[in-house]
């Protein structure tokens, strides 16, 4: 049973994107994996972190050229 919930995982990565996939698509609860959950969050935050840097970068950016 676990292993069919991966190959859904896996091919809505494919079809849906990795992102999408995860930040979008399911939290998927019906993994009761730990780690699968572990790694899902911490590429979720990280991707928040990086999209919240950029953004700070790219205004300073804009500020300095004004």
């Amino acid at each position: 049973m676990k292993e069919e919930y991966f190959q859904n995982v896996r091919y809505r990565m494919r079809e849906e994107g990795f992102h999408y996939c995860f930040a979008h698509y399911s939290r998927w609860p019906e993994i009761k994996d730990e780690k699968f959950h572990q790694l899902r969050e911490a590429y979720l935050k990280a991707a928040e972190e990086l999209k919240k840097y950029v953004i700070e970068k790219a205004g300073e950016e804009d500020d300095e050229q004004s």
